[in-house]
């Protein structure tokens, strides 16, 4: 008994295929500027935080998406706030290192320390 013939997949419509290549290397990133970037004040005792969760939560997804060490993402937030127009200050990979150990949006590739 002999093998049967394995299937042959022709593309007939190289137009449509070139692009969904080309989208699938493209990126989207919404920013929107009526976000709280900046942490509300609290009325505890001590110094307040200066950024907002949801900012925090940002650069910590833009660090799991790119899986970019902490200092080199506080660069691309950067980045993508000077491209977006916005003139907002970015933490520091300290703030980062921080504040990502208490929030909720933990990074998947993070490992447990033992202290």
């Amino acid at each position: 008994m002999s093998k049967p013939k394995p299937a042959r997949y022709r593309r007939t419509n190289w137009s449509t295929c070139n692009a969904a290549l080309r989208k699938r290397g493209s990126l989207l990133i919404w920013l929107d500027t009526e976000m709280t970037w900046h942490a509300p004040r609290e009325g505890r005792a001590g110094r307040p935080p200066v950024f907002s969760n949801s900012a925090i939560q940002f650069c910590l997804s833009i660090k799991v998406l790119f899986k970019l060490p902490l200092r080199q993402t506080a660069g691309m937030v950067a980045s993508l706030l000077r491209l977006a127009g916005l003139d907002w200050p970015v933490a520091d990979y300290s703030t980062l290192c921080r504040r990502q150990k208490t929030s909720r949006c933990r990074s998947p590739f993070a490992v447990p320390t033992g202290r």
